[in-house]
């Protein structure tokens, strides 16, 4: 199921109206379905992300993106061998995601998650969210390793997504593109949105979401580069779509367009693509606080098979 976006200005007589009141009122749509796509950064006023109590004006531009609304997916408890709990206190919960493991329950996904998990595990989440996606605050591709945060309590979870709306939270990924990119160190800006053709994938195109990526080499290989990545935004498949955009894919990756014949010589059936860092404000303490994840064994091995050509 694809997604629309709406373009509307605001009429004179909903000046003054909260963001979530007046979409909710052009759209005929309920207030939590509108406080939701507010909360994923889905509702742009005059080109920037609204707060669902942020206030409009007469002839503001708004842009909505519509997702088909699904049956809430069933979070089923299922505790995962290689998933690790990193820090958990009474307000959020760090886990170290392995690969094949989605965020969240949704249509067409039935294997595991880390609420299932959580779940399992005994973690009482915050209700927070939308029923399948309780707690999650942020998302990593089930093909993508690394460090994910989720809110345990209300309070949490309400500063945490203003903390990732706000790009407040630091987000570090290593990944292993092909070839060598020039500059060795550079910034890709270029706006992201779903594909035209092919659902399941994102690509840059006009009137997709302002998208930022920032990139530096770590170490060069024959025929492979080893970068840490920095992310402005969030948007979905970012890394990957921008890696692609300037010709050198995630390693692993041949939905956008990496080689399957090195994948195959490194043992890969993954993107070579980690969450290694994650530092943000605490929610309750207002300290920063900062945790740090180790390659897992397939990114490793494929890492030394390229460094020992």
């Amino acid at each position: 199921m694809s997604s629309s976006t709406r373009v509307m200005l605001i009429p004179d007589g909903l000046d003054g109206e909260r963001v979530d009141a007046a979409v909710a009122r052009m759209l005929g749509l309920s207030r939590t379905r509108i406080a939701g796509l507010v909360e994923q950064g889905q509702v742009l006023l005059d080109g920037k992300p609204a707060g669902k109590s942020d206030r409009v004006r007469a002839h503001s531009m708004l842009e909505v993106e519509l997702e088909p609304e699904r049956p809430a997916a069933e979070v089923a408890p299922q505790t995962v061998a290689d998933l690790k709990i990193v820090y958990d206190d009474d307000d959020i919960v760090v886990i170290d995601k392995p690969v094949g493991v989605a965020a969240h329950p949704s249509v067409g996904w039935a294997g595991p998650t880390v609420l299932g998990h959580l779940a399992g595990a005994g973690f009482r989440i915050t209700t927070s969210g939308v029923p399948e996606r309780k707690g999650i605050v942020q998302r990593l591709d089930v093909g993508t390793s690394g460090l994910m945060v989720v809110a345990k309590s209300e309070h949490a979870y309400t500063m945490l997504k203003r903390a990732f709306r706000s790009r407040t939270v630091d987000k570090t990924y290593h990944t292993l593109v092909q070839g060598h990119p020039d500059p060795f160190h550079g910034t890709i800006d270029a706006p992201i949105g779903r594909h035209p053709s092919a659902d399941y994938k994102m690509a840059i195109m006009d009137g997709g979401r302002h998208s930022i990526t920032h990139y530096t080499t770590l170490e060069a290989f024959v025929g492979a580069t080893l970068l840490e990545v920095t992310l402005e935004t969030g948007r979905t498949h970012q890394i990957r779509v921008h890696m692609a955009a300037i010709r050198h894919p995630c390693v692993g990756d041949p939905m956008y367009g990496a080689n399957p014949v090195l994948a195959q010589r490194l043992g890969l059936d993954r993107q070579w693509l980690h969450a290694v860092r994650l530092g943000f404000t605490h929610p309750r303490t207002q300290e920063y606080v900062s945790f740090d994840s180790d390659y897992p064994a397939d990114l490793a091995h494929a890492l030394e098979l390229v460094r020992t050509g």
